[in-house]
């Protein structure tokens, strides 16, 4: 099949590429290149490592999703859509709130719109387990509402799912899957988020900076789970919309993931406590019974096996 991936040279859209060209899928990149929150130099790094394993197979074009110009004259002949492409982070959504929006409802609406009037009838996209909120019952349902968002980043990924539902509604045929990830690490992770961070800190003698007091618990997922997930989701959603979570299904606090990394390290982990940010939540912990049952998927990965990819990608890249 010839696959339409927007946000393609990112962390998780890199991976997603690599597993679909491995499949023998054809795929054709969208990104903008823009360069926060995953640097510029980080996405370059990506889609070259692509183009040198895959070749012409892989078309990388830059563009951003909000230009429908480009998303139709790239679904086209396209046999289904992966869009992973938006703005990620809790933290820096505060301060461009209506770029986020702009970004990841209009975008969202946008490639649907083009996916739809081009007759493609698979589509996948990046939602997150962000819609949820703190007052969401844990582990976190699908059904659950989902209607305070903590953040406009989280509000921005609700309203690019409540869009998606509305627009599929005319186009029943069509298997659109969101989906929830849940707190996604690994090789090549953004460089600011928590487990690629501590990691380097700990492997350079450096002080973690832990927000709060160690209590918040987080639902890790590595990130080829991750892509398992999307392909399955992609290969085998049924018509309509319908909202997956990807989780690890088994959260640790933050504390417990220091002691685990200084392990993995082979160094003690020293923290120094920070205040915990404005818009992130106590914990995330992911019911994952609807993907097992409905798309035959589970996490495979532990977190300590995790872990010691993510220090093998540090090591070989300082």
């Amino acid at each position: 099949m010839r696959v339409l991936l927007t946000g393609g040279v990112g962390f998780i859209g890199y991976h997603t590429s690599r597993a679909l060209l491995a499949r023998g899928d054809d795929v054709v990149i969208v990104d903008d290149f823009s360069a926060a929150p995953y640097p510029v130099a980080d996405k370059t790094r990506n889609a070259n490592d692509l183009r040198r394993e895959f070749g012409d197979r892989v078309a990388i074009h830059t563009a951003c999703v909000t230009d429908r110009a480009a998303m139709d004259a790239h679904v086209a002949g396209a046999g289904g859509v992966i869009h992973l492409a938006g703005l990620a982070g809790v933290r820096p959504s505060f301060l461009e709130p209506a770029r986020y929006a702009r970004v990841n409802v209009e975008g969202t609406a946008t490639v649907l719109e083009a996916a739809i009037a081009a007759g493609v009838s698979r589509i996948a996209f990046a939602s997150s387990s962000s819609v949820y909120g703190n007052s969401t019952p844990l582990p976190a349902l699908e059904d659950a509402p989902a209607v305070e968002p903590e953040s406009p980043y989280a509000a921005t990924k609700r309203g690019a799912e409540l869009v998606a539902s509305a627009i599929v509604r005319r186009a029943p045929a069509t298997a659109c899957a969101a989906l929830r990830f849940f707190t996604v690490y690994g090789p090549r992770q953004r460089p600011e988020m928590a487990i690629t961070l501590f990691m380097r800190a700990v492997l350079a003698g450096r002080t973690i900076e832990m927000f709060g007091d160690g209590s918040m618990r987080r639902d890790f997922t590595h990130v080829d789970d991750i892509v398992r997930g999307i392909v399955a989701a992609f290969d085998r959603a049924p018509a309509g919309y319908r909202a997956y979570n990807l989780g690890s299904g088994a959260p640790i606090d933050l504390a417990g993931l220091v002691r685990a990394i200084g392990e993995t390290a082979g160094r003690e982990a020293r923290v120094e406590a920070r205040p915990v940010p404005r818009g992130d939540v106590d914990a995330t912990f992911a019911n994952i019974e609807r993907a097992t049952r409905e798309l035959g998927w589970e996490p495979r990965i532990a977190l300590v096996d995790g872990l010691a990819t993510v220090k093998a990608w540090v090591v070989d890249h300082p």
